[in-house]
């Protein structure tokens, strides 16, 4: 891929934060909009900053569910969130993400996009200290029946991300099937300053990991560039990472990007185009020893693909 379309593709990302703060601020009473629990059947576990759900706000819902369908294996429970039609995708009879149909207004150049909800014991006292820190509210802390209690921020860089605290409890620490999500990176222009105000709101210890080419760390955690790494992690294992953006882009908008498990990302980037999708990054052996792959659906919503060889953990070493 020559740069100048990688960079092209990646600059459409700045068109993430708008869509996503719009689609949650519609004129409907949180009492009255029925989300599904993220668990079930539900646990007592909760792990504070883990990334525990993942909703994509797109203007088509049946294509979406026509890809990420045939891609992964998702089977869909359809309802409605307010006016607009909603479908919990499951993998396994489990829940492994929610789709939220919501037209773009003609004239508008909003993309869709996928939301990271991550843990919080709080949502209201996670809110308040990421204000102090710099952050925005997109919106405010609301209760859902089955679902919990979240809010919707940008942070100091806007990056859009959700907090969580989940009335069915969290999705335990086990290694994702094939299929669900395993990873989430956060891009941005300034990784120490987004990696300290993560670590504020979420309690994260942070790893500053070689670059590309140096002795593998023990961590064996996924990297996004050549640039600058940052590993983040709660409770002895890695929860995320913060990753400098790819050099010479003109334009660039921090933001959030899941990972989901696949066995062959060669083939599953294959599949993806086969399905209507394109390849944003092509596959590439990563630190961790497998390979990743950036791609974006038939709408254009971003996401990665993730090897995950045998010999890796995601616990870390003390």
């Amino acid at each position: 891929m020559r740069s100048s379309h990688r960079a092209r593709d990646l600059c459409r990302q700045a068109l993430l934060a708008a869509s996503l703060s719009a689609a949650f601020a519609a004129p409907v009473a949180a009492e009255q909009i029925q989300l599904p629990a993220i668990v079930a059947p539900a646990n007592q576990e909760h792990h504070t900053g883990k990334m525990i759900f993942t909703e994509l706000v797109t203007p088509d819902l049946a294509a979406a569910k026509q890809f990420y369908g045939g891609l992964f294996g998702w089977t869909f429970r359809d309802s409605n969130v307010g006016a607009m039609p909603y479908a919990e995708a499951l993998l396994a009879g489990h829940p492994v993400a929610g789709l939220l149909q919501k037209p773009i207004p003609a004239g508008e150049q909003h993309q869709s996009a996928w939301l990271s909800f991550f843990s919080v014991p709080d949502v209201d006292a996670a809110a308040q200290t990421a204000v102090r820190s710099g952050a925005k509210i997109l919106f405010d802390p609301h209760s859902f029946p089955d679902r919990g209690r979240e809010a919707v921020l940008a942070d100091p860089q806007g990056a859009v991300f959700a907090v969580l605290a989940s009335s069915s409890g969290d999705p335990p620490d086990v290694l994702a099937p094939d299929g669900a999500w395993i990873w989430s990176s956060l891009i941005t222009t300034d990784p120490d300053s987004d990696a300290a105000f993560y670590k504020t709101l979420l309690g994260y210890d942070i790893f500053q990991l070689p670059p590309l080419g140096a002795t593998r760390a023990s961590t064996h955690a996924p990297a996004q560039t050549d640039g600058e790494h940052l590993l983040l992690a709660s409770e002895n294992y890695a929860r995320a990472s913060v990753n400098s953006p790819p050099p010479n882009l003109a334009r660039f908008h921090p933001h959030w990007i899941n990972f989901a498990r696949v066995e062959d990302a060669d083939a599953m980037a294959a599949k993806a185009v086969a399905l209507g999708g394109r390849v944003l990054v092509a596959p590439r052996v990563d630190r961790h020893g497998g390979k990743i792959a950036l791609i974006a659906d038939p709408q254009g919503t971003p996401f990665g693909l993730l090897e995950w060889v045998d010999d890796a953990n995601k616990e870390m070493s003390r």
